[in-house]
């Protein structure tokens, strides 16, 4: 098994859940308005001044499951083109209780 977690602006959350759906994915945990700044993009920090935040999705899910969605990712990644970020990361997994 293989844990994926994606950080993302908010702004691109229903394209996705959309992926999410398409793959079966019924199964995450999700962070909303978390804040940083990414190497090169602006800070999301949720003030007056920088307005956007990010959110967190994090997925347990069976090797094949989590290739085809970092696969997904970086679709999205390209089709962006800059404009908005998101990340994923890949982990193994041992043990899920």
């Amino acid at each position: 098994m293989k844990m994926v977690l994606i950080s993302y602006y908010e702004g691109i959350e229903e394209e996705l859940k959309e992926v999410f759906s398409s793959l079966g994915i019924t199964g995450y945990t999700q962070w909303e308005r978390v804040l940083g700044q990414g190497k090169t993009g602006g800070p999301h920090l949720g003030t007056h001044i920088w307005p956007k935040t990010n959110a967190l999705i994090a997925a347990a899910l069976e090797d094949q499951t989590a290739f085809l969605l970092m696969e997904k990712v970086r679709e999205i990644k390209a089709t962006l083109l800059g404009k908005e970020g998101i990340k994923a990361f890949l982990w193994p997994l041992e043990e899920v209780i």
